[in-house]
């Protein structure tokens, strides 16, 4: 039997079959925006099922089980087992969805147990002990406003807070943050309402994150910190999420892609914040895990636990 996972996120959105005989196809979609209605989630993975059934039309009368992870999910979404629903209801197969820090976990981990952070446009840790029966414990994902800390959306607004500062002549270590969000945004008078007033403004402050490691990279000083602060507030969250105990922990997600100087700190600070936990390279994304949650759904061994998983 085939399976399906979805990942939905604040920079798009990704479709991945797996057939039976252990090969995958992919579809990408739309990000993820946010209004006063709060997210249409709901929308983008009804697009992306759409497309699967216009192109695989066999392949999706054969699914098994489907597994989505999307962003916002416990926050944003007024009644997340209806969009389970739906999805079981448009293939005619077992379905669950689950916060995207959960697909990460069950990717990042391979469904073992421990602890994962998840910095892609948005941030958020989740510690699970590997166990059928086992609770998961969550910290941030308090999205690009209240928290999201180390995320994309988070390293793009303090790379701009420095551009301003500079602009301002307050501080010019951010001359070359300055410059580079300039040909990015434009005149920065604009940049309010460039921002303010986009449903997908944590996607936008993430674009510029690539901006502000690539300064990194080239030793810019001030990227460097912001990069830096960037691994050690995602070391902080995974070691809360881990709880009391030590065990195996996992940096994921689309920012994981800084390289070096932010998995060095990421690491050096979980080993000063919890000697003994074992900080270990992703099995895989939350894609992966997505299609890891599908295979449980067709395997009926899926725990629903209010705020996090629903089916």
């Amino acid at each position: 039997m085939n399976t399906l996972g979805i990942d939905v996120g604040g920079s798009g959105s990704r479709l991945v079959l797996l057939r039976e005989d252990g090969t995958r196809c992919r579809l990408d979609g739309d990000r993820v925006a946010v209004d006063d209605d709060g997210s249409n989630a709901a929308d983008v993975v009804r697009n992306l099922l759409d497309a699967a059934t216009r192109r695989w039309p066999d392949d999706i009368a054969g699914i098994s089980g489907v597994g989505v992870g999307a962003t916002g999910l416990a926050s944003l979404v007024e009644r997340p087992a209806a969009l389970a629903e739906l999805v079981a209801r448009t293939v005619s197969a077992p379905a669950a969805v689950a916060v995207d820090a959960v697909t990460a976990h069950l990717g990042a981990l391979g469904g073992q147990g421990g602890a994962c952070v998840a910095l892609g446009t948005g941030a958020i840790a989740i510690g699970h002990d590997g166990t059928v029966d086992g609770r998961w414990r969550r910290v941030d994902g308090w999205g690009h406003l209240l928290g999201d800390r180390g995320s994309g959306a988070w390293l793009g607004r303090r790379g701009l807070e420095e551009a301003l500062l500079a602009y301002d002549g307050v501080d010019l270590g951010g001359s070359r943050l300055l410059a580079a969000a300039s040909d990015h945004f434009g005149d920065p008078r604009r940049w309010p309402g460039q921002i303010y007033t986009r449903p997908d403004r944590a996607g936008l402050l993430a674009g510029f994150a690539r901006d502000v490691v690539e300064l990194a990279v080239d030793g810019d000083a001030v990227a460097v910190e912001l990069v830096t602060e960037a691994g050690r507030e995602a070391a902080r969250s995974v070691v809360a999420a881990l709880g009391d105990g030590t065990g195996q922990v996992a940096l994921t997600g689309g920012l994981r892609q800084a390289g070096g100087l932010l998995l060095d700190a990421f690491a050096g600070h979980v080993a000063h914040l919890r000697p003994g936990a074992v900080v270990v390279d992703p099995w895989g994304d939350a894609l992966d895990g997505a299609v890891q949650l599908g295979s449980r759904c067709a395997d009926g061994t899926v725990v629903a636990q209010e705020g996090f998983v629903w089916n």
